[in-house]
């Protein structure tokens, strides 16, 4: 049974096929080492084809509770030299606002809510 301060975190991505692997590789190589590096446990990750041309790929993240999350989620941001890599990859990519209206259509951030009650 889960601790009830644990904090679970669904980071939820709708991506187009032709930039999976471009995506994947990012979050392997960039984000990840990075997260990790914060002190974000990852639970897993996964993908699952849409019946369009559009793949999900979540990430289940798990913390010692919402507080704890914060204070990640605030390093992370203040980490320059890791904002500098993502503002290159989006550079590479075409730019921020490119990638997010042609590869990367739907983002969410959601709090998990347990349903085991024993």
């Amino acid at each position: 049974m889960e601790d009830a301060n644990m904090f679970y975190r669904r980071k939820f991505y709708v991506v187009t096929n032709d930039f999976v692997e471009e995506f994947n590789n990012h979050f392997n190589k960039t984000n990840l080492p990075n997260q990790l590096s914060h002190g974000s446990r990852l639970i897993g990750r996964w993908m699952t084809p849409n019946d369009d041309d559009t793949t999900e790929i979540f990430a289940i993240w798990e913390y010692d509770n919402y507080e704890a999350y914060v204070e990640i989620e605030n390093k992370i941001i203040a980490d320059i030299k890791h904002v500098n890599k993502i503002k290159k990859w989006y550079e590479v990519n075409g730019g921020r606002e490119h990638v997010l209206t042609k590869y990367i259509l739907q983002v969410k951030s959601e709090k998990l809510i347990s349903t085991v009650t024993i």
